[in-house]
């Protein structure tokens, strides 16, 4: 019996050894295309919630044409602030930064927007 138990425990043990893990990988899809993208639509701003933030609507690419995300509020993260996504052109060439969370120092005060009582304040760079 003794000896049943162990080749099982054996190949059990081997088995989860051979299980792949969970691998977590952020991809950096670049959006590079030859046709500008429309206006900026004009978006009517909510009254914002303590905690959250702002996030403006932008245009998309799905690969055939644009496509209007729109805005919405997002749950703030201490010590990030919100890169917006933008469209940047290079000669005839369009490309889109989708923007996300960044760690730092959003107004450029040189103090940590984790510690600072204005992180939002343009004014003071």
């Amino acid at each position: 019996m003794k000896h049943v138990l162990s080749t099982a425990l054996a190949i059990v043990l081997s088995t989860a050894a051979m299980v792949p893990t969970q691998v977590v990988a952020q991809a950096n899809v670049q959006v590079v295309i030859g046709r500008a993208p429309p206006p900026l639509r004009q978006e009517m701003i909510p009254d914002m919630r303590r905690g959250y933030e702002w996030v403006p609507g932008y245009w998309n690419w799905n690969g055939r044409r644009h496509v209007w995300v729109a805005g919405h509020r997002q749950r703030s993260r201490v010590g990030h602030y919100y890169q917006y996504p933008q469209w940047q052109q290079d000669g005839d060439r369009w490309q889109l930064h989708r923007g996300g969370w960044r760690r730092g120092d959003r107004d450029g005060d040189g103090v940590p927007n984790s510690v600072d009582r204005k992180p939002n304040d343009s004014s003071r760079n």
